[in-house]
């Protein structure tokens, strides 16, 4: 049927087009030749072109279900403006009213309309099955697939119901299409839809432009400066902050405009004409920067985005690379930055709480490969294409943070050996965390009650470094040795080339992942950033020694190794540049800053260094106002849980609150609170504990403490001690 048709005249005269891009040719032919069809093709591919053609030449209105009402608009007008006359491509969604859903169905009845976009939940709606029925449907093209799928980054249960839908209204072709799927997920979107022997059509999913980078975030003020900066160095570019919260997008478009960045805020609980008129303002470029939640995805399609920034880790890679993929979609730059911190995986852990138990399991699955491609020093592309089914066959893409400043590769020949031998021992039947306790000799209850134990291989990596397993066992998934079970809840499985291994060891080289457990500190070396001046990062340090022993107190309490880190790099040499130093407010700059102020001013002068401009970012008072009401609580002896549910925080973001003010120097007093919670051995223990360390590390202090204090208890002692040895 489709050698009738001249595809590429058709092209040109509907689209302006002289060519198709890729597969979109052949995807076309297949649906016009009346076949169900399936499309996985990255953002910017060009998906829409293989429904909305074919919709126009055929005979009949497609039907075309997509999530989002913004979308639907968005392609709704680019199709009407290239037509004579309105009403070729119409939506139905909830904004409609009575009257206009009338017209819509009048212009479908005449034969006018060629395409009409529907929400999966109007689609299920029993009016709209019934009027569909009167009509001649050409196909059904069902976009964001993903959506059909529990193991897709933005399941919706509506779309379990479109193939019965189908069923009702009467049988056509179907057309799939995503841009994100593993094949778990193409698997149950072509069995859900009764698809199964679709042809499929896979594109690359490597997109070469894009420059992927994950940033250590240590707090909201360090990450909110890092983003302006980074924005004031490319001015004039358009880019996008997605934020796991509403509450952080607000506060943080607040902030930026504070910083004269034009920047505005997107998200769901924001009405449509907020919403509608920051997607024009952004396309017409009157703001740079849009700051929208995670959930929010699929709603911009704009071509010269140039960086897409995730203040927060996002829940899957899937998602992570839809959202990515909003960059440089004209094939220009684009840079995506994501900042990570292991407490943002815990924050999505407990989203999960309260789902069914197989919500979590699979929830957990996707958190651990999101976790993997932020601490894994591999390169970002390579990892992230091999979780979409492809190989990357470089080892370098030189356009990734990982390949730009390459870690040294060490021989892990040994330690494949006993991974490779502890998953044939289990018999293949447990998960990635299981294999781990195992080889390093963790008799856990679950392991005591497998009685694997007993086995021989039991420890056998009882004395390498704990490091080097989770960087082992993935690098192994990417060199083919592991294959992980992911519709068997992600079983580690020996493949044909491990078991090869396994008999005939040979090198095998791996590079150790990052580490991001710090919050405070940042190691000596590879934590410093790229402009750090050695020589007077080693002078600081050595006067941060004289000034504790001098002072009877541990070097952190002086400053921490963050603070000397950015003056070594921004040369602060007044008290009013000290104070934006992370870690230093006014308390701890005028008791200690005096002599760190002239030593850096000395050396300056002695090496003729120009300093660079200072930064000031400007606060917003929201911010401040939550600190001012903390101090002022805490002040009058209310207790800690009382502030925290007054100011609407749980009490483990209160202690972050709480450690900010402390850390940057403001003496508080929780005596009161800690006398009514806590036994007085119990805090001189912990306080003596911090007296006597060199480090003020809450994962050291507990390992150190043992099972014998919470993480809250060792918390609050350690603002005590800060406060009255620091401050």
């Amino acid at each position: 049927m489709a050698i009738n048709y001249n595809l590429t005249k058709q092209l040109k005269q509907f689209f302006g087009f002289d060519k198709f891009k890729g597969d979109q040719e052949a995807i076309i032919s297949n649906l016009l030749d009346g076949n169900d069809t399936f499309v996985l093709m990255p953002t910017g591919g060009g998906k829409s072109l293989c429904y909305q053609l074919p919709s126009l030449i055929m005979e009949g209105t497609a039907i075309v279900v997509s999530p989002l009402i913004a979308l639907m608009k968005n392609q709704v007008d680019v199709i009407n403006g290239m037509s004579e006359k309105g009403g070729v491509a119409h939506y139905i969604n909830s904004s409609l009213n009575k009257a206009a859903i009338t017209q819509v169905m009048n212009d479908i009845r005449s034969g006018l309309t060629k395409l009409l976009y529907v929400a999966p939940e109007s689609l299920n709606k029993e009016e709209s099955v019934e009027f569909l029925k009167t009509i001649k449907i050409s196909f059904y093209a069902i976009d964001e697939a993903h959506c059909i799928s529990e193991w897709g980054h933005d399941f919706r249960p509506e779309y379990r119901n479109i193939r019965p839908t189908i069923n009702k209204i009467g049988n056509a072709p179907v057309i799939a299409l995503t841009a994100t799927a593993t094949d778990k997920v193409r698997t149950d979107i072509k069995k859900c839809l009764g698809i199964s022997d679709a042809k499929e059509f896979k594109s690359s999913f490597n997109r070469p432009n894009l420059y992927y980078e994950v940033r250590q975030k240590r707090t909201d003020d360090d990450t909110n400066k890092q983003i302006i900066m980074f924005i004031r160095q490319n001015p004039g570019k358009s880019g996008i902050i997605y934020c796991l919260s509403r509450k952080k997008v607000e506060e943080l478009a607040e902030i930026l405009k504070a910083n004269e960045i034009k920047a505005a805020p997107y998200h769901a609980g924001l009405d449509s004409a907020t919403r509608s008129q920051t997607q024009d303002d952004f396309l017409m470029e009157r703001i740079d920067v849009i700051v929208a939640t995670i959930a929010f995805g699929m709603g911009i399609d704009k071509p010269d985005v140039r960086f897409v920034i995730h203040y927060d880790i996002p829940k899957s890679l899937e998602g992570y690379y839809q959202e990515t993929g909003r960059a440089g979609r004209d094939g220009g730059e684009g840079q995506c930055i994501v900042f990570y911190s292991p407490k943002d995986l815990q924050k999505l852990e407990k989203f999960m709480e309260g789902k069914p138990v197989a919500e979590q399991d699979i929830g957990r699955q996707l958190l651990q490969e999101t976790e993997a491609y932020a601490e894994s020093s591999v390169c970002r592309r390579k990892l992230l294409l091999h979780y979409f089914g492809e190989e990357y066959k470089q080892d370098n893409c030189r356009n990734c943070d990982n390949c730009l400043h390459p870690k040294q590769k060490i021989e892990a020949k040994d330690a494949l050996v006993v991974v490779l031998a502890a998953i044939k021992a289990v018999k293949e039947n447990f998960m990635q965390d299981y294999v781990i306790d195992f080889v390093k000799g963790r008799a856990t209850d679950d392991i005591v009650s497998h009685h694997h134990d007993e086995l021989d291989e039991f420890g056998a990596g009882e004395e390498m470094d704990p490091k080097l397993w989770n960087p082992v066992i993935r690098q192994a998934m990417i060199m083919g040795y592991i294959k992980k079970d992911v519709e068997n809840y992600g079983l580690l499985k020996l493949t044909a080339a491990g078991k090869r291994f396994l008999k005939a060891p040979s090198s095998f080289m791996i590079v150790e992942d990052n580490d991001f457990r710090y919050d405070y500190e940042a190691d000596d070396s590879d934590g410093c950033t790229a402009a750090l001046d050695p020589q007077l990062y080693s002078q600081l340090k050595s006067l941060r020694k004289k000034v504790a022993a001098k002072n009877n107190v541990p070097g952190y309490v002086v400053f921490q190794d963050v603070s000397l880190e950015q003056m070594a790099t921004m040369y602060p040499v007044t008290m009013a540049e000290l104070q934006n130093i992370q870690g230093v407010g006014a308390g701890k700059a005028m008791r200690y800053g005096k002599d760190f102020l002239k030593l850096i001013k000395e050396y300056c002068e002695e090496n003729e260094i120009e300093r660079p401009e200072e930064l000031r970012v400007r606060t917003v008072a929201k911010k401040s106002m939550l600190k001012v009401k903390i101090i002022q609580s805490i002040d009058r002896q209310v207790a800690l849980d009382d502030i925290a549910q007054a100011q609407g925080l749980e009490f483990g973001e209160l202690l972050d609150e709480v450690d900010a003010i402390v850390y940057s120097g403001t003496k508080l007093n929780i005596d009161y609170f800690l006398e009514e919670v806590m036994d007085e051995d119990h805090v001189d223990d912990i306080y003596d504990y911090f007296m006597e360390s060199e480090t003020d590390s809450l994962d050291d202090a507990i390992e150190e403490l043992g099972g014998d204090y919470s993480e809250d208890e060792i918390r609050l002692v350690r603002i005590k001690f800060l406060s009255e040895q620091a401050n």
